[in-house]
């Protein structure tokens, strides 16, 4: 069966479809807040790990330092060494 469709009744139907569209649109706010949420979570993450990173660099700095001045150390009792078994 086939209906009429006035004005009134698109009308109607119109106003409908907006008051579902706002429900809708609700929705997406109440996710858009929690994607905040999310972004901030994600920022302080960030942060953390560009700390820890410059932590272990740092450590990683000392450690090869540390590396070079052994074997600079080493390299030169080997050659006072060296000199001294010569003489």
């Amino acid at each position: 069966m086939r209906e009429i469709w006035t004005d009134a009744r698109l009308d109607d139907f119109a106003a409908h479809t907006d008051r579902r569209f706002d429900a809708v649109d609700k929705r997406f706010d109440a996710v858009d807040k929690r994607f905040d949420a999310v972004d901030k979570r994600f920022e302080s993450l960030e942060r953390r790990m560009e700390d820890g990173f410059t932590e272990i660099n740092a450590r990683f700095d000392a450690l090869q330092r540390t590396l070079l001045q052994l074997v600079g150390g080493g390299v030169i009792v080997a050659l006072i060494g060296l000199i001294a078994t010569q003489l």
